[in-house]
């Protein structure tokens, strides 16, 4: 698929610098030193993670974020133009830190995050480039930065691109100010619960995407995607496998299954594709970096899915 074929993607939220540290067990309760057995440093953030696995996996991303003027601000440009993330949208604002965090991820692969970010950094919109929206395939954003992600949606539903917006935990304020103007309503099992107000996901499914204009879904780890389509909730199973880090997990999965929407794929075949991506990269040490090749995503479908028909949960 030559650069132009392939689908692309138009990326607003957040980026950081991340440390991340593997121990060997749990960790243990303060006051207590640890030692690591494994660590390395990462540029990521939700939604550049979600660009970097839809880039890997055989699209193409612009990446809109903003960043210090700081070494590490300077740096991370050059970090993911490297792996092939168009950088040319990233504004590093003077006087303010890059966002820093440190991650510790125990035996079972569950992570404790310790994140900085400067709120001092500018949370205007108006530097956007919404014109490069009109040649994009969707427009994938976070709610890590809600002014972005509201002119991004906004701009894309006014020129008929679809926008998925990665509904993780947040405040339910900024979750009612986003959720409504993205198509693609993805969410995390937690994030959907407190935007319901529900106790279960199906229940919550039900009610959201009940009332909701577009598709609504739920990630749910180990548990697979759940989504409400034409009054049912329909299931596909993630596949089984020995978890390392869980780190960028749900990211890949944003990423992942929104190239296989772009691509022409259904809901059901997109989300296996997107379960696939996300438990390879919970079997590998290192946040995002353990996302896995398409061929390695389509091996792991085969295995997991073969010609099974589409579940009802």
């Amino acid at each position: 698929m030559s650069t132009t074929d392939r689908p692309r993607m138009f990326a607003v939220g957040a980026i950081c610098h991340t440390s991340i540290y593997r121990v060997n067990d749990e960790v243990p309760p303060l006051p207590s030193k640890v030692l690591a057995s494994e660590m390395c440093q990462v540029v990521d953030g939700m939604v550049a993670s979600a660009a970097y696995a839809f880039v890997r996996l055989g699209g193409s991303a612009q990446l809109c974020a903003r960043a210090g003027d700081d070494d590490l601000g300077i740096s991370l440009r050059h970090t993911l133009a490297a792996e092939g993330l168009d950088m040319s949208s990233l504004r590093n604002i003077p006087g303010t830190i890059t966002s820093l965090a440190t991650v510790i991820v125990d035996r079972r692969g569950d992570r404790l995050v310790v994140a900085y970010h400067d709120q001092s950094v500018d949370k205007s919109p108006d530097w956007l480039p919404l014109q490069d929206i009109a040649r994009s395939n969707i427009v994938h954003c976070d709610t890590r930065w809600v002014e972005g992600a509201e002119t991004a949606l906004r701009a894309a539903r006014e020129m008929k691109v679809p926008g998925m917006i990665d509904a993780d935990v947040a405040p339910l304020d900024v979750l009612e100010r986003l959720v409504p103007l993205a198509a693609y309503a993805v969410f995390s099992d937690a994030g959907l619960l407190i935007y319901s107000k529900c106790s279960d996901v199906k229940t919550a499914l039900m009610k959201v995407g009940a009332s909701h204009w577009g598709h609504v879904g739920a990630s749910c780890g180990a548990d697979g995607y759940y989504w409400y389509e034409n009054g049912q909730i329909r299931h596909v199973r993630a596949p089984q496998v020995e978890v390392v880090d869980t780190l960028s997990a749900g990211d890949i999965f944003h990423g992942a299954i929104a190239l296989a929407l772009m691509e022409g794929k259904g809901i059901a075949a997109a989300a296996r594709f997107a379960c696939a991506a996300a438990s390879l990269k919970c079997t590998r040490f290192g946040g995002r970096l353990g996302c896995p090749l398409r061929a390695e995503v389509e091996a792991a479908m085969l295995a997991t899915y073969g010609n099974e028909p589409d579940q009802r949960a």
